[in-house]
């Protein structure tokens, strides 16, 4: 499974509409993407950290071509004006390693 952060500090008065946006109208499309298990916005408990846009893949592939696609972009345009600087991607892989007690 690969894992995408999209690391976003957004404008004190944008916070909210950057939320809705997030809501209503981006993680949907991410959600119809091939190989795209969840997509979710983690909210900082700090309210100096930032959010983080977390995206869970199948496989490095259908994660790529999603980046690839140009829709990555278009869906991080859409929030630019409300950030505060720009957004920090990193992608990680991740091993099922978890097993019940």
């Amino acid at each position: 499974m690969y894992v995408r952060l999209t690391y976003l500090k957004f404008l004190p008065g944008k916070i909210d509409q950057a939320k809705k946006l997030y809501t209503e109208e981006l993680a949907p499309v991410v959600r119809q993407q091939k190989g795209n298990i969840d997509c979710r916005m983690l909210e900082p408990v700090d309210a100096n950290d930032e959010y983080i846009s977390m995206t869970l893949w199948d496989n490095q592939q259908d994660a790529d071509l999603y980046h690839s696609s140009g829709v990555y972009k278009q869906l991080v345009d859409r929030v630019r004006d409300a950030l505060a600087g720009p957004p920090v991607l990193k992608v990680y892989s991740s091993q099922g390693v978890l097993e019940h007690a």
